[in-house]
């Protein structure tokens, strides 16, 4: 596992609704963490990584900390924050300094202090200068120094960045004529499907460590949680989404939310994993989802998790009855998995490798129409060029003697491009255009 290749880190933390993904967002330039106005939005731990006046470093976003709420979800959202907490350089103790100081406040600073890290503390939603007078009753806390700021709009930080960056290693460019060492090769995959179905599980199977939130309730995970791991010579990053619901079922705007975050980071990855749960077989709402990453165009794997408890293990049953109900993913590579007792994980590096592979495979355009000249396709059609526009899904556009391509050719071509060139794992785009029609000699 990759964490942060050495990099100092800052650990956000503070209790619900103080404004600690504002701050994130606003310290990394970025909307990695879901801001809204319900409390507990933040519940596993989110990082990013940034850079302050040349220095680089790691910042981890945590759950809204209620030290001594012993319910499931605050006693996980604790958990996760301690495991930030244990490699922190900063803690950055965010406050709201438009409340009084609660009981949770002053537990939690209690507990920031005997971790022996160096600590300072934030008043945020101080954006006016009558606001400032607000932050003097915080000393009340015990913690030096303070830094009045406002996440919002972005007041502050700077300088609380600088106070606590200030000894963190300022990057060194390499000089002219240094050699720069080649970068490692980075695989994004996002980890989708319906809620519970063993997303986080999987993905604290893959990085080795209790990375995201695990628990029997589903829609635990709301935030898109990624971690780095290192396999071979390749880093994959993995990104733990919120599990989509039935929009019906989606009635809280957090829910609905983190649909359009997982939406958003199906775009963003180079390879999509579609979690299916044996022990429940496949359902209406797993077609639905897959749907989604179909659409992107992104290289996809069907992951069939819980296979240890499968009532019927009967893999070429089972595969034949998702070909039929997926059939618009007859591309996709298929796994059978147990996330929780690791059987099968390692058989996901080798396939996430071959679908980015072949999603970025280029043919030549010679190539292909050597290859084309010697096809026909069906109901009579004559290819007379054919060119790959673009990858991401490999597209190609094909020139024949017909105004419309039909269904069955394009059918046709695309099995006999995945014969002939090898595409494993990504769909395929044809674009089809009438070949210009020459003008006749005088």
């Amino acid at each position: 596992m990759v964490k942060s290749a050495g990099l100092p880190t800052i650990v956000i933390v503070g209790r619900p609704n103080v404004g600690k993904s504002t701050f994130f967002n606003a310290v990394t330039g970025t909307r990695r963490s879901i801001v809204h106005d319900e409390p507990g939005i933040t519940r596993d731990r989110i990082s990013g990584i940034t850079t302050h006046r040349g220095r680089k470093f790691e910042i981890i976003d945590t759950g809204g900390i209620i030290p001594d709420d012993h319910d499931l979800i605050p006693s996980e959202i604790l958990k996760q924050a301690k495991y930030a907490l244990e490699s922190a350089s900063w803690i950055v103790f965010l406050i709201d300094g438009r409340t009084e100081i609660t009981s949770a406040d002053r537990d939690l600073a209690k507990m920031l202090k005997k971790l022996g890290k160096p600590v300072v503390l934030a008043v945020n939603k101080i954006d006016t200068e009558k606001s400032h007078k607000l932050t003097m009753g915080f000393y009340e806390l015990g913690i030096e120094p303070l830094f009045p700021i406002s996440s919002e709009h972005k007041v502050g930080i700077h300088e609380l960045l600088d106070y606590v960056t200030e000894d963190f290693p300022v990057e060194q460019k390499p000089e002219a004529g240094e050699e720069v060492p080649a970068e490692t090769k980075k695989i994004k995959v996002a980890i989708i499907g319906r809620p519970n179905v063993g997303k986080s599980t999987l993905i604290n199977s893959l990085v080795g460590s209790e990375r995201s939130i695990v628990s029997p309730i589903a829609g635990t995970t709301r935030d898109a949680v990624d971690e780095t791991v290192h396999h071979g010579d390749t880093d994959f990053v993995f990104v733990d989404t919120a599990g989509i619901r039935r929009k019906g079922k989606t009635t809280e705007d957090a829910e609905k939310l983190s649909v359009v975050m997982a939406q958003r980071n199906i775009r963003m990855a180079n390879v999509v994993m579609i979690i299916i749960d044996a022990s429940e077989g496949i359902v209406n709402l797993d077609a639905h989802i897959a749907g989604y990453a179909h659409e992107s165009g992104r290289a996809i794997i069907i992951v069939v998790n819980k296979w240890d408890i499968a009532p019927n293990k009967k893999k070429v049953v089972f595969e034949q009855e998702l070909r039929d109900q997926l059939k618009f993913l007859e591309f996709a590579q298929i796994a059978f998995i147990s996330a929780k007792t690791k059987n099968g994980i390692d058989r996901l590096y080798g396939m996430i490798e071959e679908a980015y592979k072949w999603s970025n495979h280029r043919v030549t355009t010679g190539e292909l129409n050597r290859f084309c000249a010697m096809v026909e396709l069906k109901p009579d059609t004559k290819i007379k060029y054919v060119t790959q526009a673009s990858l991401r899904p490999p597209t190609f556009v094909v020139f024949t003697d017909r105004r419309e391509l039909h269904f069955s050719a394009e059918r046709q071509l695309v099995n006999l491009f995945r014969k002939h060139f090898g595409y494993v794992g990504t769909p395929i785009v044809i674009k089809h255009r009438p070949a210009p029609k020459r003008k006749p000699k005088k």
